[in-house]
């Protein structure tokens, strides 16, 4: 893929710029002015509340379509259905369907502007018609995993159908496309089509907790495992350098490539430092205790989840504070409990972890810092095991 520019994070970008919210009919009627073919909007329903209309102007009229939402799924004509609003509108600006005229030109809500056209623009938006979706190989929280080809090169494809979510990915989109390292996940592009597809590169491994729980110590080296870890620590050093933090730094979004390179994925709650969150989406057992009190991140708040994420690849991925429900985990890790070492996990390893797990943020070592810890033990593994 050639240079691109990076996007700006904009509130304003929308995958839905002709979305006008709550508004009347005779509002509608002001907005679509002048009455050309095919202008049109959507608008929440005022009468039928759930519902949408589409409000199109022909021939000098303007025409409202009730939307009726049933079975989570929206329709018009009871024939026709669509999973969310993007799919309705890209059907009916293709297929003049049931309405007077195809959908030809969005009447943008004032203060947004199109998506699709950034992402053209910054060339980000890529072709349907070059990609072929294969099987699905995951199910995340907002939607499935797909494998898939791109002009030739197998890649991953998110599929997210809800369009509010899909909106809310615009964000994780825009961080993804500053960011170019050889050990996180690279995205290449995005497709506006059933939602938003956000294609990545093809990690041939899966996930570094099921690579690990199905292959086991009689397969993975410690020297193997440093080496993940090692991985991840770079991935995390460069967004630290970025000034971004994680905030999801777990196992499950560490992926494998063919050639067994780990890299950090999922950057569905990246941010810049110390903006908060909803704590009901926090992974409790691999979120510092700072975090998940004030809310507040920072790339220290990573460093403890990297901690865990360490006692996690050490372990063979098994689950964090086995046996303990979230609320035992996050009292007794305020009151100084800290996880004892894996079985069989070297004794400079676990004091690394012990590092990341210091109650003061201020205590914990950078990534930069860890780097070098894990590289001296990278060496000396490695020298012992040379015949």
């Amino acid at each position: 893929m050639r240079e691109r520019e990076a996007l700006r994070v904009d509130p304003s970008l929308s995958l839905m710029p002709w979305f006008h919210g709550k508004i009347s009919g005779p509002e509608a009627v002001s907005k679509l002015r002048p009455k050309e073919d095919g202008l049109f909007l959507v608008r929440e329903s005022i009468r039928h509340p759930g519902d949408y209309v589409l409000c199109v102007s022909f021939k000098q009229e303007v025409l409202h379509y009730h939307v009726i939402y049933q079975e989570s799924k929206l329709t018009i004509d009871g024939t026709q259905y669509f999973y969310n609003l993007i799919d309705m509108v890209e059907f009916y600006s293709k297929n003049k369907g049931i309405i007077a005229t195809t959908l030809q030109k969005p009447k943008e809500k004032e203060g947004t502007k199109s998506a699709a056209l950034q992402l053209s623009k910054m060339g980000w938006l890529l072709d349907l018609s070059k990609l072929t979706l294969g099987e699905s190989i995951g199910h995340g929280e907002f939607g499935a995993v797909f494998q898939g080809e791109y002009m030739g090169r197998t890649v991953a494809v998110k599929n997210i159908k809800s369009d509010v979510t899909a909106q809310a990915f615009l964000d994780e989109t825009s961080v993804m496309t500053k960011l170019q390292h050889k050990n996180l996940v690279q995205l290449l592009g995005v497709i506006l089509h059933n939602g938003l597809y956000i294609i990545t590169e093809f990690m041939a491994k899966g996930n570094l907790v099921n690579y690990l729980r199905s292959r086991g110590r009689s397969v993975i080296t410690t020297v193997e495992l440093l080496q993940y870890a090692l991985d991840v620590c770079e991935g995390m050093e460069y967004l630290e350098s970025k000034k971004l933090v994680h905030r999801d730094l777990a196992a499950r979004n560490i992926l494998l490539s063919d050639d067994n390179v780990a890299k950090v994925s999922d950057f569905g709650l990246a941010m810049d430092n110390c903006q908060s969150i909803d704590n009901t989406k926090l992974p409790v057992k691999w979120t510092a205790p700072e975090a998940l009190n004030s809310k507040m991140f920072s790339t220290r708040s990573d460093i403890w989840s990297y901690g865990v994420l360490l006692w996690e690849t050490f372990s063979f991925g098994r689950q964090p504070y086995p046996k303990m429900s979230l609320k035992e985990v996050k009292e007794q890790v305020e009151g100084g409990y800290r996880m004892e070492s894996p079985e069989g996990c070297p004794s400079d390893i676990y004091a690394i972890m012990r590092l990341c797990w210091e109650k003061d943020p201020k205590m914990r070592p950078s990534f930069h810092k860890l780097r070098e810890h894990l590289q001296t033990e990278l060496n000396k593994h490695e020298s012992a095991t040379e015949p």
